[in-house]
């Protein structure tokens, strides 16, 4: 499993670690409206997923706003972003931001993504923060495991994935 730490004390991830190459876990997560969303619904497009934390903190609230930016000039990739926020806040979060190219998706109910993808924190409920690319075919072609959950991803990294994956 990725060794992360979370302001610097070593937390437990759940689940099991993604690897480049591997085929994409499933999952279900609730949209804003609460209508339950799987990796299916996507299928056919390549998916940029970032996952935080909770968008309420600043480098999640930075990391989402920096993803929104990039999704708007990005052709025929669509970005996530997976949390355990309820819904209605990141509904709320969304519109008090101006956030319109991100699709917000909340893992509170069953953790359903963070133990596919291994970033379920089990001391804290929450998602550590990862970037993943996943091809129109369900192919996994870029990871990140931030190793320390309040670190920024490498956005430029995984922007270039998401363009090479097309």
């Amino acid at each position: 499993m990725a060794n992360v730490t979370f302001k610097g004390n070593q937390v437990t991830l759940l689940g099991n670690e993604v690897s480049v190459g591997n085929q994409a876990p499933d999952f279900t997560v609730l949209a804003n409206d609460l209508s339950p969303v799987t990796l299916a619904d996507s299928k056919g497009q390549v998916r940029l997923i970032s996952v935080v934390p909770s968008v309420d903190t600043g480098v999640c609230d930075a990391q989402t706003r920096r993803f929104n930016e990039e999704a708007a000039k990005l052709d025929n990739v669509k970005v996530l972003t997976v949390s355990v926020d309820l819904p209605f806040a990141q509904k709320r979060w969304c519109g008090a931001a101006g956030v319109e190219n991100v699709e917000t998706l909340s893992d509170h109910r069953e953790l359903s993504f963070g133990k596919a993808y291994g970033v379920a924190i089990e001391e804290l409920r929450l998602l550590t923060r990862a970037v993943f690319v996943v091809d129109s075919n369900d192919k996994v072609t870029y990871v990140e495991y931030v190793p320390e959950a309040t670190d920024h991803p490498n956005y430029e990294a995984a922007v270039e994935a998401a363009k090479a994956a097309n």
